[in-house]
């Protein structure tokens, strides 16, 4: 795979987690994993930032921060804030493709959402993907709004010619209701991708070892894992 790009349709849906699980089932397949997070915000210095989380669950990953910015707002309002460099997305495609000659899988794991600008040119994480020629993962949540905002970014990407691997459920609830499982079912048409997996709501609590060892039974075959999307749906009917 080389590269891929992990964006969410919005904040808090566990792109993290699910960022986590990918690099623990691509580590436990034998693969060289790099994580780099192009804007960190919303975390001071000091503190263990998204790249410090997903080496905590997944294990000995690479991690590289290109930037870290306090406030929890968009990269570029953030480090206008702060008075520090912007990110811009060739930045993003100089630090991936200098981590992908030298491991196997390089993760990307944006800020928010596909479009939320990195610069104050407009640069956005989609513009990173193109520059990069790497596929996309979209994670998004289970319940009601899911189809709407999961439609919007595979569509952005679509007309940016950009691939979309599939779509991830970042927090898969212990009780799902009548539209997450529904959801299941019509992920895949509305978003015209397909459904790669669904990570069980809270996993990030677990053990890092215990954590490890499921991760390839929350992600499809494309992400490392043994997850089958017909039987999962097949389960919540």
């Amino acid at each position: 795979m080389g590269v891929l790009v992990v964006t969410g349709t919005g904040t808090e849906i566990g792109k993290t987690v699910v960022t986590a699980a990918v690099a623990a089932a691509a580590m436990s397949a034998g693969r060289r994993v790099a994580v780099l997070k192009p804007a960190q915000t919303g975390v001071a210095v000091g503190e263990p930032g998204d790249v410090a989380e997903v080496a905590r669950l997944a294990g000995q990953v690479t991690g590289v921060e290109l930037a870290r910015f306090p406030e929890p707002l968009a990269p570029n309002t953030a480090a206008r804030r702060a008075g520090l460099r912007q990110v811009r997305p060739a930045d993003v495609v100089v630090a991936a493709e200098k981590l992908a000659a030298e491991h196997d899988l390089v993760l990307v794991e944006g800020a928010g959402g596909l479009l939320v600008n990195l610069d104050d040119e407009g640069g956005t994480l989609a513009d990173a993907a193109v520059g990069l020629g790497a596929p996309v993962l979209v994670v998004t949540t289970a319940g009601l709004g899911t189809l709407n905002m999961t439609a919007l970014t595979t569509e952005a990407l679509e007309r940016r010619g950009v691939s979309c691997l599939g779509t991830v459920i970042g927090s898969w609830p212990d009780s799902p209701g009548l539209a997450a499982r529904c959801n299941l079912a019509d992920l895949p048409t509305t978003s015209r991708s397909a459904l790669l997996g669904a990570v069980p709501q809270g996993v990030a609590a677990l053990a890092p070892q215990a954590f490890r060892t499921a991760a390839p039974g929350w992600l499809g075959p494309e992400l490392f894992g043994t997850w089958d999307a017909r039987a999962f749906t097949g389960l919540h009917r």
